[in-house]
């Protein structure tokens, strides 16, 4: 089982990251959603969505949107959210999707977990193929290099009575974390790991997959893309036709 099938399918992975900015996550999602002017009539696939939180807040918004995640858990909460125009289902991107959409995001960091460069790319390209013409692909992934830079060895979070213990490295072209705590007597151990990916990496993939990047920001405000001092790096991209 690798990292991602165990440890986003705990109570404790949500627990752990429950201080996620909603407020900004919608904001992002308004500026978004202005900038690339969708419709109400598009179709919007969030992919690796999680417990839907973004998916949740554009169907509210008045779109028909797709939410996917391989974590039946997650996908399991985001159902209780379901409507007509507004569907979850356990998917993995490294398998083709079956129907095509106007707007593909990947939010979140929610990119990079794969061993090897070919589960990447074919990734990337089952994303391009899942747009309808004309449609647009988002990735919202950190800033790596920045990331590197400002890394924190080691901190205790901690969340609902539990002692969070992170550990964090840099190894082979991988951000490593290890979180360690106990919970009723017990100790847990899990890990997370993502590859470094920079603007030349995806720029490359998109290419191979057939997509062209349109622009580049550096945060959830849509400010320019800095690769020494920008917290993301957020990715607008369309097939080229």
């Amino acid at each position: 089982m690798e990292w991602f099938e165990s440890w986003f399918d705990t109570p404790f992975y949500h627990m752990l990251y429950s201080d996620r900015n909603d407020s900004e996550a919608q904001r992002f999602m308004d500026r978004l959603a202005n900038y690339l002017e969708v419709s109400d009539n598009m179709s919007v696939l969030d992919v690796a969505c999680g417990r839907g939180r973004h998916a949740i807040y554009l169907n509210e918004k008045g779109y028909n949107v797709t939410g996917i995640d391989l974590s039946e858990e997650s996908i399991s909460v985001a159902n209780k959210s379901a409507n007509e125009r507004l569907r979850f289902f356990v998917r993995d991107m490294r398998n083709p999707l079956k129907y095509k959409y106007d707007l593909v995001l990947n939010l979140f960091t929610s990119f990079g977990y794969f061993e090897t460069e070919e589960e990447n790319k074919l990734s990337l390209l089952n994303l391009a193929n899942a747009l309808n013409p004309g449609g647009r692909l988002v990735i919202d992934f950190l800033n790596s290099k920045k990331a590197a830079n400002a890394l924190i060895n080691q901190e205790t979070k901690t969340v609902e009575g539990i002692d969070f213990r992170i550990h964090r490295s840099f190894e082979n072209g991988f951000f490593l974390k290890r979180i360690e705590f106990e919970h009723e007597g017990e100790e847990h151990a899990y890990s997370e790991k993502v590859k470094a990916l920079t603007l030349i990496d995806f720029h490359d993939g998109l290419e191979a997959a057939g997509l062209k990047i349109l622009n580049t920001f550096g945060d959830y405000d849509l400010n320019d893309f800095d690769a020494q001092h920008s917290e993301r790096l957020i990715l607008i991209a369309h097939k080229v036709n």
